[in-house]
């Protein structure tokens, strides 16, 4: 795993760093797991399909902290983990909405190239106005990845990616206004999307990230989608306690620890 992480992965992640810094301060002397990193994989074969042969949609989403609070939230219903069905948001950076059935994320958008637009990236765009813009020799391969992922979404429209900055904004700016109901439009499309992938049958929406502590905003999305299901707030990130919970099921022989494979 640090081989493939330092010298083979394609993908670009700070979390990349996990596993190296924990092997080296085990130095093979004591346990080190990895827990829900960014690459878990649970789609079922119809999420993998994109529409064109030559490209599979790919797991990629916030895992550690949606799983977290999945388990708070099953724990607070009285329910089992792997007995709940959850629609999950997680509204950072990035934001990944995904429908959990029953401990498995079956579909989730990958928060890089698909769903709503967030604070820093475009989210899914017009794909033929999007060839066009790659071969207008305006950008560099670079330079276009870098306006879709850090300095698209609020970014690009409003200047800022704080969304805090964004409502400021928006109590007197029509314009500003409109581009954060707009966010909060894309990301209650994104949560009916993965409600009907789960056939209506939803435990809870579960709301969390940095985002979620902003009540107005939380209040756009609410007003969409309050009718799918119970709708739970953890606002925040819970990665530092998720890590060790994780561990810990293991060591508490609550869960197994599997073997990774390439």
């Amino acid at each position: 795993m640090v081989d493939f992480l330092k010298n083979k992965t394609k993908i670009e992640h700070a979390s990349n760093l996990a596993a190296v810094i924990g092997w080296e301060l085990a130095e093979n002397n004591i346990p080190v797991f990895i827990t829900d990193p960014v690459s878990v994989d649970e789609f079922i074969p119809e999420s993998r399909i994109s529409g064109i042969p030559e490209i599979e949609r790919k797991s990629l989403y916030h895992a550690l902290n949606m799983k977290s609070v999945a388990r708070k939230a099953a724990k607070e219903l009285n329910k089992k983990y792997d007995e709940c069905n959850f629609v999950i948001v997680h509204l950072g950076g990035g934001i990944s909405i995904g429908a959990q059935r029953k401990g498995k994320m079956i579909d989730v958008n990958n928060a890089n190239d698909e769903g709503p637009f967030s604070p820093e990236r475009t989210g899914e765009l017009p794909v033929g106005d999007l060839a066009k813009l790659a071969f207008s020799g305006k950008y560099s391969k670079r330079e276009l990845k870098k306006r879709y992922i850090g300095k698209g979404g609020l970014v690009a429209y409003l200047g800022t990616n704080d969304l805090r900055v964004a409502m400021k904004k928006a109590e007197h700016d029509e314009y500003a206004r409109k581009v954060v109901e707009a966010m909060a439009y894309q990301i209650a499309k994104e949560i009916g999307g993965m409600a009907a992938i789960l056939k209506g049958k939803v435990d809870a929406i579960i709301i969390t990230g940095g985002m979620a502590r902003n009540d107005d905003f939380i209040d756009m999305i609410k007003q969409r989608i309050s009718k799918i299901a119970l709708i739970m707030l953890y606002p925040g990130s819970f990665e530092m306690e998720a890590l060790a919970e994780g561990a810990l099921r293991v060591l508490n022989n609550e869960e197994k620890a599997k073997d990774w494979k390439m």
